[in-house]
């Protein structure tokens, strides 16, 4: 990752911190999902559009993927 600084007002900064808390994420992981539909797409990875677009509000969903994507448990 590479550290970047941004300038926000005081209200851009407030709403955003609100809600990433009520996405349950940080205010980085905010910021990088609203810019992802703006970036060009890599060539060779475009199923990265899509990453994190998808939330099941469960904090341990990593560890049911299969179940989540397959119906079962592999």
């Amino acid at each position: 990752m590479v550290r970047t600084q941004i300038s926000l007002s005081e209200d851009e900064y407030d709403a955003a911190k609100r809600e990433a808390e009520r996405l349950g994420i940080s205010l980085a992981e905010l910021v990088r999902r609203s810019l992802r539909p703006l970036l060009p797409v890599d060539p060779d990875r475009p199923w990265m559009r899509y990453a994190g677009m998808i939330e099941s509000g469960n904090p341990a969903s990593s560890l049911s993927v299969d179940e989540v994507v397959y119906g079962q448990k592999t």
